[in-house]
């Protein structure tokens, strides 16, 4: 009996790649009180970008964070996120003008998406002490 050797199937020219192999770069939030441009609009809907090497890097090298290295936060937040409400032109200035629990909360969310990889909270209710994970990403807490 001869046997005869199969090619094997060729592979296809593109493949898709499924949702789940896709890296997420972006990221959606919603500041709990929001950011108040010179015309008196909030802005609370943003979007912040994945940080890369570089985002960290060239911050160290600003004026402003040699003088104060609290500014770090100020500088970085500004390089990544890309836009809060119709504001697409962000800078440091623009992160200075931001509530005190506004910029607390980009940081944390900065810590999630570039250190864990989520925008999921752990969260315990006061009434009844359970606990669940909350996706910061979405609405304020206490909403829905």
């Amino acid at each position: 009996m001869r046997r005869t050797a199969q090619a094997p199937a060729p592979a296809p020219a593109f493949e898709e790649r499924s949702e789940r192999d896709r890296l997420r770069t972006e990221f959606t939030f919603e500041l709990p009180r929001g950011y108040v441009d010179e015309s008196g609009t909030v802005h609370r809907a943003g979007v912040m970008r994945l940080a890369t090497a570089r985002d960290e890097l060239v911050p160290l090298r600003d004026d402003r964070v040699r003088e104060n290295a609290a500014y770090l936060s100020v500088v970085l937040i500004a390089r990544v996120v890309t836009r809060l409400g119709t504001v697409d032109d962000i800078h440091p200035g623009i992160i200075e003008d931001l509530f005190a629990s506004d910029l607390a909360f980009l940081q944390d969310f900065y810590r999630r998406i570039n250190a864990e990889g989520h925008t999921r909270a752990a969260v315990t209710c006061p009434s009844c002490q359970e606990e669940f994970a909350v996706d910061l990403a979405g609405g304020r807490l206490g909403e829905s």
